[in-house]
């Protein structure tokens, strides 16, 4: 799977936490050194919580749910994210440890931004960084007012 494929993807997502950075496929194209490409297992976890990481992944094919151990009966599964969402943006803001547990409910394929290749591209590309924290900034807000909405605890 090519950068053009993921961005695709995340143009064409139709939620209301999309990942929408105002970057043209050449812009991406620029990022996508700064990327690894990762597939992963049906079950597998990508993200476990309570670890720290500052990892941001951008799911270009695949489906993953978002869930949390040691909550009320009935309360575990935050949401199911479908091609074109990002998962664990907060990663980019600090090292905090993770709210949420992300499983691949199908085979998916991930491009992961970590933290020092982040902070690489922010002194190469400070521009195409910025506009990346925005995004992520912006999918953040609109997730916690969700969260805050369904009265679903996180920390």
């Amino acid at each position: 799977m090519e950068i053009d494929d993921l961005v695709q993807a995340i143009q064409t997502l139709n939620a209301d936490d999309a990942f929408r950075a105002r970057l043209n496929l050449d812009q991406w194209r620029n990022i996508a050194p700064y990327l690894t490409h990762h597939e992963i297992r049906v079950g597998d976890l990508l993200i476990k919580q309570g670890d720290t990481d500052r990892t941001m992944y951008f799911l270009a094919q695949g489906s993953l749910q978002i869930f949390v151990t040691g909550g009320p009966p009935g309360s575990n599964r935050i949401a199911i994210l479908r091609t074109g969402s990002v998962v664990g943006e907060p990663g980019l803001f600090g090292d905090s440890a993770r709210m949420a547990n992300v499983e691949a409910m199908t085979p998916c394929t991930v491009f992961a931004l970590r933290g020092p290749r982040f902070e690489e591209l922010g002194q190469r590309l400070p521009a195409l960084a910025l506009e990346l924290l925005r995004a992520a900034g912006g999918v953040m807000a609109i997730r916690m007012r969700a969260n805050l909405a369904k009265q679903t605890p996180f920390s």
